[in-house]
């Protein structure tokens, strides 16, 4: 079977490991999903989403001049209405894109601050030398 970046594949998990599951493909060829791939979701342990002997439909995203095969799951399903919401509203409501607060009074905060920071520091080190 020839494979292209891009084609939709099905095949069997026959092992799965800390980095992600390694998928038997028609044809005896064997692809790697690595679980950045696994799902828009974050994926903790492959094993909550995968298992040994479970049957998938992957999309082929890469393939190595070594040979090696990437699939994706992630790729043949849409994202999450709920997680492109919250997505959006936290670039939304990000200090950075406040009209109210410019970039300059940030830079004059963080300055300020720091200011402050060396000082209590200096105090508390030049108090223990004396």
């Amino acid at each position: 079977m020839s494979l292209e970046i891009g084609t939709i594949v099905e095949g069997k998990v026959v092992k799965t490991t800390n980095f992600g599951a390694f998928v038997e493909l028609v044809g005896g060829q064997t692809g790697l999903i690595h679980i950045s791939e696994i799902a828009h979701s974050y994926v903790k342990d492959v094993k909550d989403f995968l298992r040994e002997n479970d049957s998938v439909t992957a999309k082929v995203v890469a393939i190595k001049p070594d040979g090696k095969i990437d699939l994706s799951l992630k790729q043949l399903e849409k994202p999450r209405e709920e997680a492109k919401a919250y997505a959006y509203d936290r670039v939304a409501s990000s200090p950075r894109n406040s009209n109210s607060e410019s970039f300059e009074k940030m830079m004059r905060d963080f300055l300020r601050h720091s200011e402050e920071k060396l000082g209590d520091l200096k105090r508390h080190t030049e108090g223990k030398r004396n």
